[in-house]
């Protein structure tokens, strides 16, 4: 592939981030064609190193692009990358969560011949993972470790009375699936889905979250024992400008799209 036009849905941090790079001419042969917002006029004073991009809404987004890359809300998910996928293109997806809602999405895919690529984003191991899945996986744990405040607001908390203002010492909050955790913990989901969608699924993977009040960033810890290895990651994040994204979550972006025509291809 050369050529390719990145269009970006939604232009939070991890999408400035991601434009960022593109407009600055990081990955030859991909330009920065489109960025699809919920309002282009505020947008339209926005400075460009390259040729500016087309700034439009999510349903005008398909036309102007080869590759999507979704970092918007996962309310409007189907809606950023269904006509993409439908369209036999290919869909570089953050909310990973979101896929569990919208199945159909993937069926799009399959039968238009288009593509859902998640990066690793804010965990790490996936290709190790899925390497593992093409034996027999017998368990998949994963434990994330925050601080109390990037907790606060969780529906789970809320809905059960947990109070983690006066948290003192680690404090397990939630154990279950990530399928489990969809309801309670939206903003702290994706990760969890994309390591078991890379693994053995959202129903038998567990999860721990846990509220760690002397912790400054997010900790993520997987543990895998398979029929052809027993492994275990973990991974400290440093936030970005939003304290709520990692640095390297759009790094991970660019590295996907670097992948899309790299002469060479470093992982499974």
């Amino acid at each position: 592939m050369s050529g390719i036009r990145i269009g970006i849905a939604g232009f939070g941090a991890i999408g400035q981030s991601v434009a960022k790079s593109l407009d600055s001419g990081v990955l030859p042969g991909m330009t920065l064609a489109a960025v699809a917002v919920r309002d282009p006029s505020r947008h339209a004073a926005v400075s460009w190193q390259g040729k500016p991009p087309a700034i439009t809404t999510l349903d005008g987004l398909e036309p102007l692009c080869d590759v999507v890359v979704e970092c918007a809300p996962a309310a409007v998910f189907a809606q950023a990358i269904g006509p993409v996928l439908r369209a036999g293109k290919k869909a570089v997806v953050l909310s990973s969560g979101a896929l569990l809602s919208h199945p159909e999405l993937i069926e799009a895919a399959r039968a238009s011949g288009g593509q859902i690529l998640v990066p690793s984003g804010a965990i790490l191991g996936l290709d190790a993972l899925t390497a593992a899945a093409e034996g027999k996986i017998r368990s998949v744990t994963m434990i994330t470790r925050k601080p109390p405040r990037g907790l606060l607001g969780a529906p789970y908390l809320e809905a059960n009375n947990i109070d983690l203002s006066n948290v003192t010492q680690p404090t397990l909050v939630f154990r279950g699936s990530p399928r489990e955790a969809a309801i309670g913990f939206p903003a702290n989901l994706n990760v969890a889905v994309s390591v078991s969608l890379a693994g053995i699924g959202p129903d038998k993977t567990t999860l721990e979250i846990w509220a760690d009040p002397s912790l400054e960033r997010n900790l993520h810890r997987v543990e895998v024992d398979s029929d052809a290895a027993t492994f275990s990651m973990e991974i400290q994040n440093i936030p970005s400008e939003n304290p709520k994204t990692g640095r390297i979550t759009a790094q991970s972006v660019l590295a996907t799209l670097r992948k899309l025509t790299a002469p060479l291809r470093m992982g499974t």
